[in-house]
């Protein structure tokens, strides 16, 4: 992640206009010359809409910026989405930073917990739930209900620790980090992610760790001038270790990284995602390495991870470069049944996608897939698989934000704040470039950090929540993907983990089948709507919904209605569960006052 391969090697950092140049050069020459299938979805027009402030939500992420330039206060901080007192409503968790030994904030710094009410708006009920965590230097979040008692828990990475949220099923929330063991002491932890890596019914935990940095040894980088100091690059320093805790049961944990495999070789991790990538029916683990080759770890079924990085194609571009890996996501891409992999880079790099070839490899499929080089002034940090207009096919969203905030004092062509990019899936895997058709609120330049997704209103579409450096965060509501059909689900475990994490689940409709997967981490420090999200296009009818639990436990139901939100426990099938609305008054109110406001921004 930080500092971008666009910085000059001077005193620690990257650079070189003119090489930037031939790289441009280059990738232009290298696209491919052959016509984008026509779609195969059914388009509908979808315009995003930023109703945060009419939401209520007054969350302001503080980046503790000094003229020390702390390698800390770039990262930004993650953000969540979460049904904490399963009323049926996504709820949001904003994750904050923290005082240092020399940025002292007017005011305490702590994380916000927002109560979704329902009728669009948002109450923030961070002091009764007991999650401010103040004096904490977050960083991410992931979500998980690691005690199987139907009540979603937070664990939140941040710098020096981490901690374990235990959700008391009151509204309120338990710090059980020393009783669990999972703080992760002396690390510094980016993003997490619940599964259960061997399928015993209980989740386990994957923190990703970045580098050895302290105050202590917080390098000058960039021209030694007024205003030319910049944050340095990973490259300066030593990486840390990927940590795996096993859950065991009883409230607490035990760290197996060693023993499985997945903490031996050194990582500067950001991102990771946790899916059966060779479906074999076993979770594996994927993270975005900055700098550093990205990691490729196989379940073996027996406890321990093989890892598969290089030879799967997965740790480097496809010539051969070691990229600032940050966010990432695993998807059905081209319809083939099989996963494949996204992971974003900083400016002057690509944001590859990775297709699954079927046999524990991956091609590079960066620029046959049609996205090439169409964001390569943008730094991408988070990203997340979506589809947003329902027509039945994954799209790519992806957050964007230089890491120096001078970056124009050494590359005029790229900004510091940028707007988020979304790349629409024309069928089979390939894409095309609509941010333009999404909306102003969509294209406003943001220095994005935390990015994660859910129907938050329940409506059928897919609504965006971004954590932005140094401001006030974006809530875009998703108007007009519910114009094309759609079905989502709620898992229930039983013999499997709660939260049906690590399922599989097959949906036909018209002769078309879409396969998606309960999964843990994506994105970049963040977490999304746990409910798996089906988009049908014009299609009426699902013929047959066949979920494969973590147990291997088969449930098939048939002739499910379209457009609604259902909920299925493992062994019995559809069961009754209230997903309220938001009503249509209330939208049409919240864009009313949304254009009587000026931005605060």
């Amino acid at each position: 992640m930080v500092l971008n391969k666009s910085s000059c090697l001077v005193l620690g950092i990257h650079c070189g206009l003119f090489l930037s140049a031939l790289i441009l050069a280059s990738f232009t020459l290298r696209m491919p010359a052959e016509q984008v299938p026509a779609s195969i979805g059914t388009s509908v027009p979808v315009r995003f809409t930023d109703v945060r402030q009419a939401a209520g939500i007054r969350f302001e992420q503080d980046s503790t910026q000094t003229e020390e330039k702390y390698y800390l206060e770039t990262m930004g901080t993650g953000v969540a989405w979460f049904d904490y007192d399963q009323d049926g409503l996504m709820d949001l968790f904003f994750v904050q930073s923290a005082a240092t030994d020399i940025y002292k904030p007017p005011h305490p710094l702590r994380c916000a917990l927002y109560r979704n009410n329902g009728d669009g708006t948002f109450s923030d009920v961070t002091e009764r739930a007991g999650l401010a965590g103040e004096g904490h230097y977050g960083q991410g979040v992931a979500v998980g209900d690691f005690n199987n008692d139907g009540y979603p828990d937070l664990y939140v990475t941040g710098y020096g620790r981490a901690i374990l949220y235990r959700n008391n099923g009151d509204g309120t929330f338990s710090d059980v980090t020393a009783k669990a063991g999972v703080a992760d002491d002396g690390g510094w932890s980016t993003s997490a992610g619940w599964f259960d890596y061997d399928k015993d019914g209980w989740l386990d935990l994957v923190v990703t760790n970045y580098i050895e940095w302290s105050p202590k040894n917080n390098l000058w980088c960039g021209e030694h001038r007024p205003g030319y100091r910049s944050y340095c690059h990973p490259g300066n320093y030593k990486g840390q270790r990927i940590v795996l805790y096993h859950n065991n049961h009883d409230g607490t944990f035990t760290d197996v990284s060693d023993r499985s495999g997945v903490g031996r070789p050194e990582a500067k991790g950001m991102g990771v995602v946790l899916a059966d990538l060779n479906n074999d029916g076993w979770p594996d683990i994927a993270v975005a390495n900055d700098s550093w080759p990205n990691f490729l770890f196989l379940n073996k079924h027996d406890g321990t991870f093989e890892d598969v990085s290089l030879v799967s194609g997965v740790a480097a571009s496809e010539d051969g470069r070691y990229e600032a890996g940050m966010g990432v996501d695993a998807a059905d891409v081209d319809g083939d049944g099989w996963m494949d992999l996204y992971i974003t880079h900083l400016d002057f790099e690509l944001n590859r996608l990775y297709r699954n070839n079927r046999d524990g490899t991956f091609t590079d499929d960066t620029f046959s897939s049609g996205i090439g080089n169409k964001a390569i002034l943008l730094s991408g940090v988070a990203m997340k698989f979506v589809d947003y207009d329902n027509d039945g096919w994954n799209d790519i969203l992806q957050l964007n934000g230089a890491m120096l905030d001078n970056i124009q004092l050494y590359h005029s062509e790229v900004s510091y704040k940028e707007p988020l990019l979304m790349f629409r899936n024309l069928g089979k895997g390939r894409f095309e470039k609509v941010s333009e058709s999404l909306g102003t609120d969509f294209m406003r330049p943001i220095a994005g950090r935390g990015l994660a997704i859910a129907d938050y209103d329940n409506d059928g579409d897919m609504d965006i929540v971004t954590n932005n450096r140094g401001g006030y965060p974006s809530l875009l509501r998703n108007d007009g993907g519910n114009a094309n059909h759609w079905l989502t689900v709620l898992l229930i475990g039983t013999k499997s983990n709660r939260d049906g994490i690590g399922a599989t689940l097959r949906l036909s409709s018209g002769g078309f089948v879409e396969v998606e997967q309960a999964k843990g981490g994506t994105s970049y420090m963040s977490a999304s709507d746990p409910r798996i999200h089906f988009g049908l296009g014009k299609r009426t009818r699902v013929a047959w919904l066949e979920i494969t639990w973590p147990s291997g436990q088969v449930d098939r139901l048939t002739s499910v209605p379209v457009d609604q939100i259902i909920a299925v426990k493992e062994g019995t099938g559809r069961v009754p569960r209230h997903f309220p609305t938001v009503p249509n008054s209330v939208r049409r109110e919240q864009t009313a006052s949304k254009s009587s406001q000026s931005s605060a921004h």
